[in-house]
Order: structure tokens, then C-alpha cells, then sequence
């Protein structure tokens, strides 16, 4: 990407010491946006590193010529996330983009789902999106710009063992991205979701027990980080201002509209229901258009393109 479609913006990118967060601050930089790179210096779980590969990130940044600083708050805090913000608007006078990226994983069966791994992960992904949007709602109104990307996923729209904390943060994030949309458009702010596919931290941690898991895997290291990032940055650019409140999806070379829950089939009776007559007649009517019991496995079942 070496034209400069988000030249002279402001992009904070959290989670952004590696993987798919790392991927889009370099976009970012590329296309001449200023970039904050948010990274605690944290492992998968939250434990913390030795060297906060933030710092190493902007260092990668500045050696092609680019403009970036290091932050190193934590999103699932309210103040970190307004010091995320801050810290751009200090250093660089304003903020134009967000990427909600910054993620942690506490997999768990779900009778075996402690509270404290189900805080953990939704401080993180729910809150930590709430917290650094609502930090840049109001430099965004004032100014009358801004653009939102959270990251979602597949486990939370369509589902995944072992995943109950991670995909509910991960549906409520749509729902909250489509809140933002609806409530902000009027201050021409945008915000739209990814769900990537990509072989990151993240998904490292995918079981490969069996030969179909390890096939999956495999696949899946064929979509690297970096295929994510030039949606982000559309995303964050002027030519994106007509796309608001979208759900878009990344595999490899291939990117996708996801749907939105929509009424699909309906059944009526003028005298109203029992719950006898919905045994007998609702519910056999609708039963032909039920959900599986599906995982994201089994939805993206074709080969990356």
C-alpha cells in the first residue's frame, strides 16, 4: 500500500504489539496515518512480558520514516483508554481512527468458566471497545469526523466451543459498533466492524487433537496478519464515508459482508397462541428454518481464497 489514503490522520490501533494489531499500525504508518501503538506488553492470558513490543513496533515504524509513539494502558480500564486517547491528541492534535483490536483469551468449557476468566475477557474485548470509543466520542463530535473498527469474530457470530466469555464480547461488540453508528452519524462518525481470519496470538491456542483440527490449523496459517490490514485502513480513510454500521469479514484474499439478524420466517394464528397450539403448529411451521448447533468451523467450510 504506498498511496497515502489516510494521510495526516490520527490512528490509535490497541493490541498493536503483534499479530493482526501490529499488521495495521505498519498499514496505518505506510499510508501516512500518525499512529498510536497501544500494547500493555502482556502474554495471551494477560501475564506481562519482558519487553513491551509496542515500543518495538513504533521503532519499526520510524525506521521507514513514518510518525508513531508507544502507549502502554490497558483498554479494560476507563482512564487507560482516555490516556490511550489523550495521548494521541497530546502528541499529535487530534484523533481520527480507532482500532479496537487488543484481545486475551481464557478458554474455558463453560460448567468450568470461572467469573474471574469471564470479567477478564469481556473487560478486555466489550468494555475495553466501550471505554476507548466512548474516550474519542467527543473529540469526534466536536470536530465532526471520526471512524470506529472493532474487532469481532466468527466464535460470536456464529459460535465455538470452549468460548462462551470471548464470544460474548465478541457479538456484544456488533451490537455496540451498531449503537455507535446509529447514535453518531449525525456527527458524521462511522464505525463498523472485522472479523478477521488470521493465524495470530489469538488463535494460537486452537486445539489440534484430532486430524480436522489440525486441517483447520493448517488452513489457517495460510491467512497471515497482514491480509487484514488494508480493510483497516479503507475503513479509516475519506473514501470509506459512506460505510457505516457494516460487519465485514477477512479470509486470506477474500472479503466478505456479513449478514445482520433479520425476522427469516413467521408463523400467525388470529385467536392468538397456547402453548399447546405452538407444540403442535409454531413451532413444527418454523422448525425447518432453525439454526444447526454450528461452529465457525463448520459455517467457513471452503479453503482460503
Amino acid at each position: 500500500m504506498n498511496s497515502k489514503m489516510v494521510a495526516n490522520k490520527v490512528v490509535v490501533v490497541t493490541g498493536a504489539g503483534g499479530g493482526i494489531g501490529r499488521e495495521i499500525a505498519l498499514a496505518m504508518a505506510r499510508s501516512g496515518a500518525r499512529v498510536v501503538v497501544n500494547d500493555i506488553g502482556a502474554s495471551l492470558v494477560g501475564d506481562a512480558l519482558a519487553v513491551n513490543p509496542g515500543q518495538q513496533v513504533v521503532d519499526e515504524i520510524r525506521a521507514f520514516g513514518g510518525e508513531a509513539i508507544s502507549n502502554s494502558d490497558s483498554v479494560s480500564d476507563a482512564s487507560g483508554a482516555t490516556r490511550i486517547v489523550e495521548a494521541a491528541v497530546d502528541q499529535f492534535g487530534r484523533i481520527d481512527c480507532i482500532v479496537n483490536n487488543a484481545g486475551i483469551l481464557r478458554d474455558r468449557i463453560f460448567h468450568k468458566l470461572s467469573v474471574e476468566d469471564w470479567d477478564a475477557v469481556l473487560k478486555v474485548h466489550l468494555y475495553g471497545a466501550f471505554y476507548t470509543s466512548k474516550a474519542a466520542a467527543l473529540h469526534f463530535k466536536e470536530q465532526g469526523s471520526g471512524s470506529l473498527i472493532h474487532m469481532t469474530s466468527a466464535s460470536g457470530l456464529v459460535g465455538n466451543l470452549g468460548q462462551a466469555n470471548y464470544s460474548a464480547a465478541k457479538l456484544g461488540i456488533t451490537a455496540l459498533s451498531k449503537s455507535i453508528a446509529l447514535d453518531m452519524e449525525r456527527f458524521n462518525v462511522r464505525s463498523n466492524c472485522i472479523c478477521p481470519f488470521a493465524w495470530s496470538r489469538m488463535t494460537s491456542s486452537i486445539p489440534t487433537d484430532t486430524p480436522e483440527e489440525q486441517a483447520r490449523v493448517d488452513k489457517l496459517k495460510q491467512m497471515t496478519p497482514d491480509k487484514i490490514a488494508p480493510l483497516a485502513v479503507y475503513l479509516a480513510s475519506d473514501a470509506a464515508a459512506e460505510v457505516n454500521a457494516q460487519i465485514f469479514a477477512v479470509r486470506n484474499n477474500e472479503i466478505l459482508l456479513m449478514s445482520q439478524p433479520r425476522p427469516i420466517r413467521s408463523v400467525h394464528r388470529s385467536e392468538g397462541w397456547t402453548p399447546e397450539s405452538i407444540a403442535e403448529h409454531g413451532i413444527p411451521a418454523l422448525k425447518a428454518s432453525f439454526f444447526a448447533l454450528d461452529r465457525s468451523s463448520d459455517v467457513f467450510t471452503w479453503d482460503p481464497i
